[in-house]
């Protein structure tokens, strides 16, 4: 029988910690459907022998006493195993019937309505039985909710109290795969509940045995005193040589788990089948566009607003292997390749119109019977055909396709390109990504004596090397510049919340550059197409600052690009 879901107990700290509460929550709802499902199961009474001790006399007593307990399952073959005699029978007799009733009409009413009775006996009883089941069917059910809510919440705690283990989105995955694992033994082992009562009950009885055994051990090690001297030190220098390899072997597996986590599992063919029948797609757009007057003829002018047309191939396939789960072909992605194709790319056409006037030469006869000629300004309709090609930029889809979960593989995929650096080379795919090491820098000593200051460094250098995922706000999923800096106040004794940009350049005081210090913020503009503030990082000094790039890391002030879209500093309130 499979083993019941341990019930968990929560401490007060637990029940209102702010991460764990949620989990407890929904655990404590989990148990207790769990309990009633349990309940439901029908009851018999079993009677069970009582000893008792007079401590006095040391008497023993036997009562008896009636208890329930669940009753057993129903075998699923119980009503197989019973009937299979009987059935045989039976399955004889309708074969000999059936070679016979062709000849007799008579014979195959009566034998076709007996089969009827016996259909419907076999339902009936199959109802019936299902009936009896379900309790059981419930009970495991709700033992299993219960499983994933306690798995739950140790997740969540393995996070919390090791939160260096599930910062990026691979590690997180280790970290959640041996949680489960843990809970799995643990649970088979009955390291739960209950294991210190049964201990308890064999400890008296082994006592003196144990007492016994030890007295003698002792003696006999006496005896062999340098013996027992020789076998030990083996015995340490074999452990110590086991223990090298043991912990060789689990880097090793935790390498190549993780290696094989973040590499795309799809084929070659497949993979480079998507990203041809995207770039196919993009080819015929700008064909469109190309010959959009020949095609889409009619009016008198047109004016176009086009976006570039283009994509990372690395985002592509990193992005359908998210969706996917896993594996895929490229029959299996076509209806996928064309709604993202439409999600990133919108072409649109608006028609304006405009009364405008051109001249026009008339022949005048006068009453005398000659002629002249005439100039007119006639009105007349003018048509403008305003073409527009908005591209979305694939890399931005992810954070509004996908889950938590899906997101943080993604960014995973990205971190490592699958560790297919090779599957895209720059010179034949110029869009595609490479692997970029962020820029080292050491903060100067004497900036880490301000306790706010080294505070937001202590968190904010923990994702240095993370990629860079549009929308992202958190480890798991990686970062955006304002999801980055968010993220780092928010752990770092501010309660911010998430805000853009923008948001966070209007709750700073804006400073000089001369007045600057490292905490502020530095803020800048048209880094891409959107209005306001576009950028934001952490200001660490000496012209340096830290933020959510390609990857997140170090960037200098003093370039050119930065200088030419730089905004402001800005000054954080107190937190």
């Amino acid at each position: 029988m499979e083993k019941r879901a341990p019930r968990l107990q929560f401490t007060k700290e637990e029940q209102t910690d702010p991460v764990l509460k949620k989990s407890v929550r929904r655990e404590q709802k989990a148990a207790v459907k769990a309990d009633r499902a349990q309940a439901k199961i029908p009851k018999k009474t079993v009677l069970k022998r009582q000893r008792a001790v007079d401590p006095a006399t040391g008497k023993v007593t036997t009562r008896l006493k009636f208890e329930e307990a669940d009753k057993k399952k129903p075998s699923k073959l119980t009503h197989a195993v019973r009937d299979a005699p009987g059935n045989a029978v039976l399955m004889r007799f309708h074969r000999e019937i059936r070679q016979s009733e062709d000849e007799n009409v008579g014979v195959k009413a009566a034998h076709q309505s007996e089969e009827a009775a016996e259909t419907g006996g076999r339902l009936l009883r199959n109802a019936r039985r299902s009936r009896k089941l379900k309790p059981y069917r419930k009970s495991a059910q709700a033992e299993k909710r219960l499983d994933r809510a306690n798995l739950g919440y140790f997740q969540k705690k393995a996070a919390r109290d090791h939160p260096q283990f599930s910062g990026n989105p691979l590690s997180h995955w280790r970290q959640k795969r041996a949680v489960k694992k843990q809970y799995a033994a643990a649970k088979r082992a009955g390291q739960f509940a209950g294991a210190a009562g049964r201990t308890a009950g064999t400890t008296a009885k082994s006592a003196k045995a144990a007492v016994s055994k030890s007295r003698r051990a002792a003696a006999f090690v006496g005896r062999h005193r340098n013996g027992f001297l020789i076998a030990a030190g083996v015995f340490l220098v074999l452990v110590l040589f086991l223990n090298v390899l043991s912990s060789s072997s689990v880097l090793l597996e935790g390498a190549l788990s993780g290696v094989t986590a973040s590499t795309y599992p799809s084929k070659d063919d497949a993979m480079l089948g998507a990203e041809a029948a995207y770039a196919q797609k993009e080819a015929d757009l700008q064909d469109e566009i190309d010959h959009y007057e020949q095609r889409h003829g009619g009016y008198d002018e047109y004016h176009y607003t086009l976006d570039q047309i283009g994509h990372d191939p690395y985002v592509l396939i990193s992005l359908l292997t998210a969706l996917r789960g896993g594996e895929w072909t490229l029959d299996e992605v076509q209806d996928t390749l064309s709604t993202l194709f439409s999600r990133e790319y919108q072409l649109t056409q608006t028609v304006e119109t405009e009364t405008r006037t051109r001249s026009e030469t008339h022949t005048v006869t006068n009453p005398d019977g000659t002629t002249r000629t005439e100039t007119r300004q006639v009105p007349y309709t003018y048509t403008i055909c305003n073409v527009k090609l908005h591209n979305e930029d694939l890399s931005h889809l992810p954070v509004s396709i996908m889950n938590e979960d899906q997101l943080g593989v993604y960014s995973m995929y990205m971190a490592t390109l699958g560790n297919r650096p090779d599957l895209f080379p720059a010179s034949a795919y110029p869009n595609a990504s490479t692997f970029k090491t962020p820029t080292e820098y050491d903060i100067p000593p004497e900036a880490m004596e301000d306790a706010r200051f080294a505070a937001m460094m202590t968190e904010a250098q923990k994702y240095i090397g993370y990629p860079y995922v549009w929308g992202g706000s958190s480890p798991k999923t990686s970062f955006d510049c304002s999801g980055y800096v968010s993220w780092v106040l928010n752990h770092s004794g501010w309660n911010v919340g998430r805000l853009g940009a923008q948001g966070l350049c209007d709750i700073c005081t804006p400073v000089s550059p001369a007045d600057a210090k490292p905490g502020d913020l530095v803020f800048f503009t048209g880094t891409y197409d959107t209005d306001g503030v576009s950028h934001v990082g952490i200001y660490v000094g000496n012209g340096m600052m830290l933020a959510a790039g390609d990857p997140i890391g170090y960037s200098n002030l003093n370039t050119s690009y930065w200088q030419s879209h730089f905004y402001t500093f800005g000054r954080l309130p107190a937190p």
